[in-house]
């Protein structure tokens, strides 16, 4: 009965299913086609007898062989993947359901080339022109499917440019749900001194690649505002800038130090370093993903930061007495980090292994 009437319903839309119109049967695990894919291609594959369920004698054989051992065979048999003839005369297919259905890379794309400067102009609507031949969103994203399926999956782009790469990773969230990510690489390449955003102010490609990203973003929630769940679309994204280190170069020997030298080397960090600049350098230090969220909390006084809720807090402030310490450890926080020069003194910085055993043994403790 099923069968029947998706066969009536094929008939009459066939015509408009195309690259889906071989896809003519239905049982309950949903629509398929018959393919060939047990099939071995070019070279000799398995050889084993599949019995036909009716006459109990082996199918003929594809020429090249099986292109499974018997025992995928067999659990293809048991999940009943498999699409007999009417007799064993008759080669064997495999099953190909629609919802597994992906479609080829074509070695040609056709589109329109001026379709990545229509992208842009939308977006900076008070330039003539923004970037030098961006490429197309809809070119990327024929392709972009195709290698990143699941969520959280990463697309680099090591020359940014335009940023036409993270416009299209957030539109096709917008499309598919699937929250893709992206890593953004651009020198520090000055724009064009004859181009429109130069004189307009805007002197850096990055610079222009950032707003580009935050206006596709809006766009794109306001493109898309009907469909559920399009507020948690993620939009955001973080910039970070190669630096030299956080850490003061101090490579005095001995009867090198003078008297007047020893208080510049208590702070073993440089003066013009936010905290910002240390919280990063101790997530790179240990391994920890630089997008997860981060929050700001006022503790005695001290800003101090949370990264993914509790699995890291960071202080590195001044004047660390013993009153705070117990106070961040009633947070439970997985790991902790403080400025080394921090503590308003020695027996605190002694003491803060001690009330941290007491109060949340399971966290690891280090300083900058």
């Amino acid at each position: 009965m099923l069968q029947a009437k998706y066969s009536e319903w094929f008939k009459e839309h066939k015509s408009q299913l195309w690259p889906m119109d071989g896809y003519k049967f239905i049982d309950r695990g949903g629509i398929y086609a018959g393919i060939r894919g047990v099939h071995n291609p070019g070279k000799e594959g398995y050889r084993y007898d599949v019995l036909h369920p009716r006459s109990g004698l082996p199918c003929t054989e594809p020429l090249m062989g099986y292109r499974f051992p018997k025992e995928t065979m067999d659990q293809l048999l048991a999940d009943g993947r498999i699409i007999f003839g009417d007799d064993h005369t008759k080669l064997i297919e495999l099953k190909a359901y629609a919802h597994e259905y992906q479609e080829k890379l074509s070695s040609v794309i056709e589109i329109d080339g001026r379709s990545g400067a229509y992208d842009v102009r939308e977006l900076f609507p008070e330039y003539r022109t923004a970037f030098e031949n961006p490429k197309p969103v809809k070119f990327l994203q024929r392709f972009i499917p195709l290698l990143l399926k699941n969520q959280g999956d990463i697309y680099l782009d090591f020359f940014a440019g335009s940023a036409s790469s993270a416009h299209a990773v957030m539109d096709l969230g917008a499309k598919d749900g699937v929250s893709r990510r992206f890593i953004l690489v651009q020198i520090p390449e000055r724009c064009n001194e004859k181009s429109d955003p130069f004189k307009k102010g805007v002197t850096s490609i990055s610079e222009l690649s950032k707003e580009r990203i935050r206006r596709a973003g809006k766009k794109i929630k306001q493109d898309n505002a009907g469909k559920p769940d399009i507020a948690n679309l993620d939009i955001g994204f973080r910039v970070l800038k190669i630096d030299s280190s956080n850490m003061k170069e101090v490579y005095y020997t001995p009867d090198a130090v003078t008297q007047e030298a020893l208080p510049g080397l208590v702070d073993n960090i440089r003066a013009d370093r936010s905290a910002e600049d240390l919280l990063f350098q101790v997530l790179l230090d240990w391994g920890v993903d630089l997008a997860l969220p981060i929050s700001q909390q006022s503790i005695a006084g001290k800003t101090v930061f949370f990264v993914d809720g509790n699995a890291l807090a960071a202080c590195f402030e001044t004047g660390i007495a013993e009153d705070f310490v117990k106070q961040l450890a009633a947070h439970k926080p997985l790991r902790v980090v403080f400025r080394d020069s921090g503590f308003i003194s020695d027996s605190v910085k002694i003491n803060v292994e001690q009330v941290f055993k007491l109060l949340s043994p399971a966290t690891e403790i280090k300083t900058l």
